[in-house]
């Protein structure tokens, strides 16, 4: 885990953390998977530190409410239940077809909730893609895992009324996340997680092969 300060979230900060967990020892050569709520600061820093070919899953659950909130009340059970539809196959072409769908229907009445739902998609079904299935996909889709540990440290600190520094911050989210690991248990799906690591492995390799494989065909046609 890693923790910083800032005004804001962005790009600096994020690529700072994640720099600062590899550097502490988190190897990244045979791939990781990464699970984001869909910052753009976040995912940049992905890209710039974990490498083009790192897959990521955006959540869900974000994706879900960023999408309804473009939408009047009426609406919103409706395509709610059509976006959970496509996520919960294990089809990602057929997934992928349905949300294409739904976003081209929205277009017309709904544009910016089509934006939305356009913004980022196919990342919302990697884990699909991957061929994860059962209690770990749906672990996957979201972030909700690590949402509670954040509102764990959300309680320890709402008593703090005034912050001094940005020490201070940092002591207080530190301990906030320590007691939240009194509470961590075993990731839902866990038996599928060394299956897993076989999968990312195999598609981060793949993808390397092809990117390499292009630069090479553009430098010749350059050439």
């Amino acid at each position: 885990m890693a923790c910083g300060t800032a005004r804001t979230e962005n790009a600096t900060v994020a690529t700072t953390l994640l720099a600062n967990l590899v550097e502490r020892g988190l190897d990244v050569d045979l791939g990781v998977l990464v699970v984001i709520d869909g910052a753009k600061a976040l995912r940049r820093a992905v890209h710039d530190v974990l490498g083009i070919d790192t897959p990521v899953q955006r959540c869900v659950r974000h994706k879900e409410r960023n999408v309804l909130g473009h939408l009047p009340e009426r609406d919103r059970p409706l395509v709610r239940r059509r976006l959970r539809q496509a996520w919960a196959l294990d089809d990602h072409a057929a997934a992928l077809e349905r949300l294409q769908a739904l976003a081209n229907e929205l277009e017309r009445s709904h544009p910016g909730a089509a934006a939305s739902l356009r913004e980022g998609l196919e990342e919302t079904l990697t884990v699909i893609r991957l061929g994860v299935r059962g209690r770990l996909k749906r672990t996957l889709q979201s972030t909700n895992p690590c949402e509670s540990m954040i509102e764990t440290v959300r309680r320890i600190s709402r008593n703090v009324k005034r912050w001094q520094s940005g020490d201070m911050c940092l002591r207080w989210t530190a301990a906030g996340m320590l007691e939240a690991e009194r509470q961590f248990g075993r990731v839902i799906g866990h038996g599928d997680l060394a299956k897993l690591a076989v999968i990312v492995e195999r598609d981060v390799t793949e993808r390397r092969t092809h990117h390499t494989t292009t630069t090479h065909a553009g430098t010749l046609i350059t050439a």
